[in-house]
């Protein structure tokens, strides 16, 4: 699938890392389409080599730095750097969710200084907004969904809660470096503004205000040629590649469908809702079994599984409410998401490398990560849009757990999967049930 493609070889002209793995695909599949052909490398390690990069003008490394301790997230980001500095990317791209979540000591601010300072670079602009998902900044201040950061539903997030709403103020704890604002009215007035306020500043970062892609479009030509960008995936709306994205080939596999959420975000709750409601067939994962008997748990999950139609929708979750969060919060001082990640995880290997499931959906940035992980996959190669930010990718997988000859047999013909690797908050309300359409 990642073989080497016979063109003539051409310098990179984007290596990005991406925070968890549903923000690499948001990238990804912004830049699809735009007429970039785009991998992701699951791991520093899996991205492509100079021969096999050949075919593609972008290639961005999904980490789990989100949550992880800082030196640990600092040390992901630079080996990832340090990869894709060898296909020699005209431009690199830090990119982290658009609702900028982190804590007061990191991990935003400690990954921009260490990648400006392995590559060379002296600053960037600090660009979370993404339109098409709600997330605008004005004033300097992020709204979602028109309400103030501090306001929304992020405020209760349960790994990194948001308080504050100027971005500034989030990152400046954060950095030792210096932090600038550049409103609106600069950015109106168009790319040519927008640098000459760029360059009038002496800080590392400038937040710059964007409320409608037409200003991300405005920022990203005024800063084309800077060799670090950082921001959610909407910087990406002002590139434009050469490859129509409806001529890029994408064959999904047959197979059967699944649906697992490990988010516990509202956007995720509506949407499972909405597939009950239509006839998918729901599995609610007892959290306290997750962290008591994950064993147990997973063999009769399983064992629902198999028991169901060829046809069937599943979907398998933990979270309908929030009160299902503070139950278990109220009982245990274990990490319940962890515990569910690793349940999902497990369910999505014996899924595909024993009932022959070959097309999932996953709901979740960590649980993306903790699935793609345990499916053994390395690299995605990136197909068509289901929603801003979502994305179907092909990936190849390996048993990594079987050591029977009927398991080198199989690692010596792993199944290929279609995934959808989705943010919490993306997507309509009935992604679940229409996901599949476009690959009937």
């Amino acid at each position: 699938m990642f073989r080497q493609l016979e063109e003539e070889a051409a310098v990179l002209r984007l290596g990005a890392i991406a925070d968890d793995f549903t923000g690499a695909t948001d990238l990804a599949t912004s830049l699809r389409e735009r007429g970039f052909r785009v991998a992701v490398a699951l791991d520093p390690d899996a991205v492509p080599r100079a021969g096999e990069a050949d075919g593609l003008d972008a290639v961005i490394v999904a980490l789990k730095t989100r949550t992880a301790p800082v030196r640990e997230a600092v040390d992901r980001s630079l080996a990832a750097i340090q990869k894709l500095s060898e296909l020699q990317p005209e431009q690199y791209f830090v990119k982290y969710c658009s609702t900028f979540d982190s804590t007061r000591t990191g991990n935003i601010g400690p990954i921009l200084d260490a990648v400006l300072d392995e590559v060379g670079a002296t600053r960037t602009v600090v660009v979370p907004s993404f339109p098409d998902n709600g997330r605008t900044v004005r004033q300097g201040r992020l709204f979602v969904e028109g309400e103030l950061l501090s306001d929304s539903p992020m405020r209760h997030h349960p790994l990194t809660p948001m308080t504050e709403s100027r971005v500034a103020d989030i990152l400046a704890p954060q950095t030792p470096r210096s932090i600038s604002e550049i409103p609106l009215g600069i950015v109106r007035q168009g790319p040519e503004q927008v640098r000459s306020a760029l360059e009038e500043s002496a800080s590392a970062y400038a937040v710059v205000d964007a409320v409608t892609d037409d200003d991300l479009a405005t920022i990203q030509t005024a800063t084309a040629d800077w060799r670090v960008l950082s921001g959610s995936a909407g910087l990406a709306f002002g590139m434009q590649g050469d490859h129509d994205p409806a001529a890029q080939p994408f064959e999904a596999p047959d197979g059967r469908r699944l649906v697992l959420c490990g988010s516990a975000s509202a956007k995720t709750r509506a949407q499972i809702a909405n597939a009950l409601a239509a006839g998918a067939q729901g599995f609610k994962l007892d959290i306290d079994r997750a962290l008591a008997d994950p064993d147990g748990l997973l063999t009769d999950t399983l064992s629902w599984l198999a028991g169901l139609a060829d046809g069937s929708l599943p979907v398998i979750y933990s979270v309908a409410t929030l009160d299902d969060i503070r139950a278990t919060d109220a009982r245990s001082t274990a990490d319940p998401a962890a515990a569910v990640e690793r349940v999902l995880s497990r369910i999505a290997h014996e899924a595909v490398h024993r009932l022959g499931f070959r097309r999932i959906v996953v709901a979740g940035g960590e649980t993306s990560g903790a699935v793609a992980t345990a499916l053994g996959c390395r690299r995605l190669l990136i197909g068509p849009q289901l929603a801003p930010g979502v994305c179907w990718a092909l990936a190849e997988t390996e048993d990594v757990s079987a050591r029977s000859a009927a398991g080198a047999a199989a690692r010596a013909h792993p199944p290929t999967v279609a995934l959808a690797l989705k943010s919490g908050n993306f997507g309509a309300d009935d992604l679940f049930t229409t996901a599949w359409k476009v690959l009937s």
